[in-house]
């Protein structure tokens, strides 16, 4: 890991720029939108001004229907900032989500082992 002067730029030569979570997040730890792993997400507008970069790269991954889980791999964030990203862009209507369907009759651990392979061949 390197500093690079007084203004404690960290940099990780393999990862990048190292960002603290809670800093994409302005600091908030909850999501005001439910969003479970599983939940389809999709871009339907552009976000309003003053957004963040994190939030424009977040549209960009969803312009067709993805999990929760695979946007928060894509941009190798954290699950729980990657729903309070994804809520951001529900409340101003730039995004829209849908819950999974439960009435498939497969158990929680089907659908699990599914999401794991799917996160797996990413």
């Amino acid at each position: 890991m390197t500093v690079a002067g007084d203004d404690e730029v960290w940099l990780d030569e393999e990862a990048g720029p190292l960002i603290r979570p809670y800093t994409v997040s302005a600091g908030r730890t909850h999501p005001t939108v439910k969003l479970d792993l599983v939940s389809l997400v999709i871009a339907i507008a552009q976000p309003p001004r003053g957004m963040d970069p994190e939030h424009h790269k977040v549209l960009g991954l969803c312009r067709n229907p993805i999990s929760v889980a695979e946007v928060a791999a894509h941009m190798r964030l954290p699950v729980a900032v990657t729903k309070i990203l994804l809520a951001d862009l529900v409340e101003c209507e730039a995004m829209a989500m849908r819950a999974p369907r439960t009435s498939s009759g497969a158990s929680d651990r089907v659908l699990l082992e599914k999401l794991l392979d799917g996160l797996q061949g990413i």
